[in-house]
């Protein structure tokens, strides 16, 4: 049985990794106010960011799914890996080395599935890459330089050369100890006659990675007549590559993509390469597929899907390109950022424009780029014939819709205006608006390309529900994985638990006093820990506080107090509300004080109090004049000591406490 990882290894890893640098990697953030940084949530479609992060704390939350955890748990959701997995990636992060127990460090039969496929990749990409300098790479050498593409390029974007022989990269990694098992699950070789051959054979390679910068598949190009395979061969779909999910060159261009708020979409690994060395280096590619929704989601983190950004894509002015490009105008309304497109003279790819006008041109191309929904329009009017009433009244019944699907009611009508001028309704343009309009009701009362709320993106909106949101690990399911390095339990749902009524006054002021207790535990100690569980009226509150009291306490806070709490959670919607309310920034405008938190311990207390007088008074309206004497007076005499207590807070304050 595989080695568990040492609980100390699994705590350095946990303190060395801040948690908004690895999110960082897979979204933008910004400034969410109180030391949070927000961002919009990768695990469920959303157009305004309720994704927080607590750098402070280690801690992330998303207010719209309310998923939530620490960095750990961040990247097993994300990436869908195992314990052991997500401290193994962590732990190559930080250069922590990890320790093993039942068997001590070894790691090459230690490490976790993914880990291992994503070391077997790492090492074949080094392995391609020299290989392009040997004699039998001049043929990939030469068609990189007839595209433009120098030595130095080639290192830049890693591009080796497989050799032509069947076993040669098998037999290398063998050595480096893979098995031929793991280079099958891997998509790096494939079951031959007599065993297991190399998958690719005399190409040129192209190492496809992650957004996180991990090698995850390949590319190959065919460069010799005799090979009778496909032009371009792909990594077939693993457990690390999934070509819905992937885009070429994002690992390069990610930043650039989140600091000028634009991505350039092309059509292949040459043309990211040409557009990334003419200075667009915002450029990333599909790998063997269309763009699509899975694409458009990675897109959309980056972009943090505001209006200020945009999305240009790149294709052939063949038709094919044009069918490419009215493909695109379907998922236009998906994004938030303006959508445009670029197709250069003459038909010529990025890679071709660059080789034969130069850097600038393929800049120019990028900057004169056409709205999407412009080109869309101009293609179907070209046509007709614009010039007949029955051209006209044709393009105009099939334009029409375009424009009326539109969501933004600004922008609808300003190309419903732009397509009465194309087709010559010069002096009646009201005739083509109003057409527009009346569809675009229709679409709305038919509830056509989602909902009728209006704002860019509304199709968009209707994935939510048919995506759902991921599996949460329980604790069990964590304790097993840690156990057993590489196996990966099956997420069980996860309940929410109770709605709570927040518009109660006493469940707002025990929401912000167990907030205080979990991000400010110094300011509420050591009163808190004398309250009971049963003076917080919201079941859920209840239970929150009775695991911060099986966590040691508020007076026993230290590093790694949230820590202790959230794993004392019985099950994952309390960690889940526990992560919340650390997360969840405090409702006040300065920060929090003594005298703040004080305000919200005898809000509390009191309302219990309050609770308590009641209970009592309308037991002694039950008690009738048979009662036990020395009863009634020990319930008159608790009574009246509440009483008093009550009176006291509401004069004294915290100082009563």
């Amino acid at each position: 049985m595989a080695g568990r990882i040492n609980d100390d290894d699994v705590r350095a890893v946990r303190d060395a990794v801040p948690i908004d640098a690895v999110v960082s990697e897979y979204l933008q953030l910004r400034n969410g106010g109180g030391g949070n940084l927000k961002g919009l949530c990768p695990f469920h479609d959303e157009k305004s960011p309720s994704f927080q992060i607590s750098p402070s704390k280690g801690l992330f939350y998303c207010f719209g799914c309310q998923e939530g955890g620490d960095t750990v748990d961040f990247i097993m959701k994300m990436d869908h890996l195992s314990f052991a997995e997500t401290i193994e990636r962590l732990a190559s992060i930080a250069g922590v080395t990890l320790r093993y127990e039942e068997g001590g460090y070894t790691p090459g039969r230690q490490q976790g599935e993914r880990t291992r496929l994503v070391e077997a990749h790492k090492v074949t990409a080094q392995f391609y890459a020299e290989q392009l300098a040997g004699s039998e790479a001049e043929i990939g050498r030469a068609f990189l330089a007839e595209r433009g593409f120098d030595q130095a390029a080639a290192a830049h974007f890693g591009v080796g050369y497989s050799p032509a022989g069947w076993d040669q990269l098998i037999r290398f990694l063998r050595g480096r100890g893979f098995s031929d098992k793991e280079m099958l699950l891997a998509g790096l070789a494939q079951e031959g006659r007599r065993g297991p051959i190399d998958r690719f054979r005399g190409r040129l390679m192209w190492p496809i990675r992650d957004i996180t910068g991990e090698v995850i598949g390949f590319g190959a190009r065919k460069l010799r007549d005799d090979d009778n395979g496909p032009k371009y061969l792909n990594t077939p779909e693993t457990p690390l590559y999934r070509k819905s999910q992937v885009l070429y060159g994002i690992d390069l261009a990610k930043k650039e993509i989140a600091k000028t708020n634009q991505a350039v979409v092309v059509e292949g690994y040459t043309d990211v390469m040409a557009c990334h060395l003419a200075g667009v280096t915002t450029a990333i590619a599909t790998c063997g597929t269309a763009f699509a929704s899975e694409h458009i989601k990675i897109l959309r983190r980056l972009l943090m899907d505001n209006s200020r950004g945009q999305v240009i894509f790149t294709f052939d002015g063949d038709a094919a390109g044009q069918r490419a490009a009215l493909r695109a105008f379907e998922d236009d309304q998906k994004f938030a950022a303006r959508t445009s497109i670029a197709i250069s003279p003459g038909g010529m790819d990025p890679c071709d424009l660059r080789l034969a006008q130069g850097d600038e041109a393929v800049r120019d191309l990028v900057e004169r780029s056409t709205a999407l929904f412009e080109f869309a329009i101009r293609s179907v009017i070209v046509k007709y014939d614009a010039e007949s009433p029955e051209g006209q009244a044709a393009a105009l019944e099939e334009a029409a819709p375009i424009v009326a699907n539109i969501k933004d009611a600004a922008i609808r009508h300003r190309y419903a205006v732009m397509l009465s001028g194309l087709l010559g309704y010069v002096t009646d343009n009201q005739f083509v608006v109003k057409r527009v309009s009346q569809l675009a009701q229709w679409n709305r009362q038919h509830g056509q390309r989602g909902s009728s709320s209006g704002g860019r993106g509304g199709a968009y909106g209707q994935q939510r529900g048919e995506n759902g949101r991921p599996g949460s690990y329980d604790s069990a399911g964590r304790d097993e994985q840690r156990g057993t390095v590489g196996q990966r339990p099956a997420a069980p749902p996860t309940s929410r638990g109770p709605a709570l009524n927040l518009r109660s006054p006493a469940h707002r002021v025990e929401r912000e006093l167990l907030k205080l207790a979990l991000q400010r535990p110094e300011l509420v100690a050591p009163t808190f820990d004398a309250y009971g569980a049963d003076e917080f009226t919201a079941p859920p509150y209840a239970v929150v506080r009775g695991v911060i009291e099986e966590a040691g306490g508020v007076t026993s806070a230290d590093a790694g107090y949230l820590t202790r709490v959230r794993e004392a959670a019985p099950d994952d919607t309390v960690r889940a509300l526990v992560t919340e309310l650390a997360v969840e920034p405090l409702h006040t405008r300065r920060d929090a004080d003594e005298i703040y938190a004080g305000v919200q311990l005898v809000a509390v207390r009191l309302a219990a109090v309050n609770q308590r007088v009641t209970e009592i008074r309308g037991n002694l309206q039950r008690l009738d004049q048979h009662a036990d004497p020395a009863h009634l007076t020990a319930v008159q005499n608790e009574l009246w000591v509440l009483q008093q207590y009550g009176q006291s807070l509401r004069e004294r304050g915290a100082a009563a406490l």
